[in-house]
């Protein structure tokens, strides 16, 4: 009989269990309570317990694990001088989905060279966020596959749902069942109204197919997740971050009968992808808490150690050291300023 099935498919490697890779790079209990903790505080932010406000600042993607434990390690002391009035998360994202085609991430290609030595992706995946959070910084990210979470999300503080993933039904079960809250993000054209749909999905109680702790495939059972919130990021290249913009959002999270916490995404359509742009959208947001908002709970911000990026594909050795590889970033130096300044602002307002 002619062969049915994996007529495509050029390979399958098979992979450790979730249980394995947690075996292997466990969780301590110093850990753990940076996971807890960093949970507890944007909870708590979101909910309107916490009036400092949430800022998830990092490179738009992991590349260079030595470059991103080095960046871990300036946003400690940053983290801990600004705790008063800022809660500052890393970003730590490890997949990147594409329009079309290109690189998808530490995870799928960690070697950057198109092996996709997934096996390796994602050991050091796993190892670089118990590595952040020892360190004492909580970590941020986003979930692309829906397999991956089994891997990393115990040792993950917030997930982001993207832009281009709001409307999948797949995504929305997963967050259902995610232990952190979930910032899911306006579609790339701009529309709130999916990403509020995706919210009150993710609230409810799901049943899907996953896999267990043991890799085995299962029927998964979800709770519901009580924390998802609005992430604003502009769509069609246009910038949703003005009072304006954020009225209209109010808006739709009120007659979905939603808790007002949103967050702004500082780059992408909302810089129109120039770092240098970040500033302006940074600044709009204070001005607008200073002004007496209260729906807005933070920012996301794309921070590197140096400014802008890179070209890519190029031969990895030929990278340069801090610089992104995929969006643009803004530097250390310019981080600094802007989270010190936006503290100010903030401190004035919860004293």
């Amino acid at each position: 009989m002619e062969k049915l099935h994996d007529l495509r498919v050029s390979r399958i490697i098979r992979l450790s269990s979730p249980k394995a890779l947690k075996e292997m790079l466990p969780v301590d209990e110093r850990i753990a309570d940076t996971v807890i903790n960093g949970r507890r505080e944007v909870e708590n932010i979101l909910t309107g317990k916490d009036a400092r406000m949430l800022v998830i600042v990092g490179p738009c993607s992991i590349h260079d694990t030595d470059m991103a434990l080095e960046y871990a390690r300036k946003l400690m002391t940053l983290r801990t001088e600004l705790q008063d009035d800022l809660c500052i998360l890393m970003r730590v994202y490890f997949e990147k989905p594409r329009t079309t085609v290109g690189w998808k991430g530490f995870i799928n290609d960690p070697h950057l060279d198109d092996s996709y030595d997934i096996v390796h992706g994602l050991f050091y995946a796993r190892k670089l966020l118990l590595e952040i959070n020892a360190i004492g910084v909580p970590a941020a990210t986003e979930f692309l596959d829906p397999i991956t979470p089994q891997y990393v999300a115990d040792v993950v503080s917030w997930a982001a749902i993207g832009a281009r993933t709001i409307e999948s039904q797949t995504h929305r079960q997963m967050a259902s069942g995610l232990s952190m809250p979930v910032g899911f993000k306006n579609s790339t054209d701009g529309r709130i109204n999916v990403a509020v749909d995706a919210i009150r999905s993710a609230m409810h109680p799901h049943s899907f197919f996953g896999i267990d702790q043991d890799g085995h495939s299962s029927v998964i059972t979800t709770k519901g997740n009580a924390f998802g919130h609005l992430v604003l990021r502009g769509g069609s290249d246009k910038p949703n971050y003005d009072a304006a913009s954020i009225a209209v959002a109010e808006s739709w999270i009120e007659k979905a009968g939603l808790e007002q916490s949103i967050l702004v995404d500082c780059s992408h359509a909302n810089s129109g992808k120039k770092h240098e742009q970040q500033l302006k959208v940074w600044e709009d947001i204070l001005q607008q808490k200073a002004d007496g908002n209260k729906s807005i709970a933070g920012v996301m911000i794309e921070s590197n150690i140096c400014a802008g990026n890179q070209p890519f594909p190029e031969n990895p050795e030929k990278l340069k050291y801090g610089v992104s590889i995929t969006d643009e970033c803004i530097s250390w130096e310019e981080t600094e300023r802007m989270l010190r300044e936006g503290a100010a602002v903030i401190h004035k307002l919860i004293k």
